[in-house]
């Protein structure tokens, strides 16, 4: 009986160690899984600490905050183009006061939430683009990233959906984003692509005060959230 007893402990543990040698790559897995999960988490979690510290920052002349529906945007761009994520805030914020205008074509032609002139949007080289750049652009053009392309403009297909339309909010940030970065915000002159967007001295003094506003809350939150 004694042998029969060993004999069966003997199987019984050949078994269980079997077992644990399959469980090991399975736990492996897992533990590999987790420790993605748990990495991706933790920058989600600082990214949007940041964010929302930031929310609740007023301007000092209207009280506005950076809506927070926006924000990955700027970020997601601003990382694309290489510039100041709160560059393409500023503008954001003069341009249309964060797409809360009442309309979003100007009475000179210029057209969405970055109030992009069809001519800058779709390129100069297309035919009858002149002035300040209205020019007389068939819609189905206006929108095909081809003919942008072919043409040398800044719009920008950025969610995917096969057109690139300045009254969409992602494509026309990541344009904007595009222009700005072209105009040398990406090498750090950013007070000359400002004035590349609009040649006025006061825009340009406008755009830089809310840039500066928001860069130093950034800054600030950021430090705040590394506590």
């Amino acid at each position: 009986m004694k042998k029969l007893k060993k004999k069966r402990l003997s199987r019984s543990g050949r078994v269980m160690v079997a077992f644990l040698v399959l469980l090991v790559p399975v736990a492996v897995t897992l533990f590999t899984i987790s420790a993605i999960l748990w990495v991706n988490f933790g920058k989600h979690d600082t990214i949007t600490e940041t964010a929302t510290a930031l929310f609740h920052i007023q301007d000092r002349k209207t009280g506005e905050a950076v809506p927070q529906e926006f924000i990955p945007i700027y970020i997601e761009a601003a990382k694309e183009y290489n510039i100041p994520w709160t560059l393409l805030a500023a503008h954001h914020r003069i341009e249309t006061r964060f797409s809360t205008m009442k309309t979003d074509v100007s009475p000179v032609g210029a057209e969405g939430p970055m109030q992009f002139m069809p001519c800058t949007f779709v390129g100069w080289d297309y035919p009858g683009c002149k002035e300040l750049g209205k020019g007389d652009i068939p819609e189905r053009d206006k929108i095909d990233p081809a003919v942008i392309e072919q043409y040398g403009g800044y719009g920008v297909d950025a969610n995917g959906d096969g057109i690139a339309d300045p009254f969409d909010i992602e494509d026309a940030i990541f344009s904007a984003a595009n222009y700005l970065s072209d105009s040398g915000a990406a090498d750090g002159d950013i007070q000359k692509a400002v004035f590349t967007y609009n040649h006025s001295d006061q825009y340009v003094e406008d755009v830089l005060w809310y840039y500066n506003e928001f860069e130093e809350q950034r800054i600030a939150s950021e430090k705040q959230v590394k506590k």
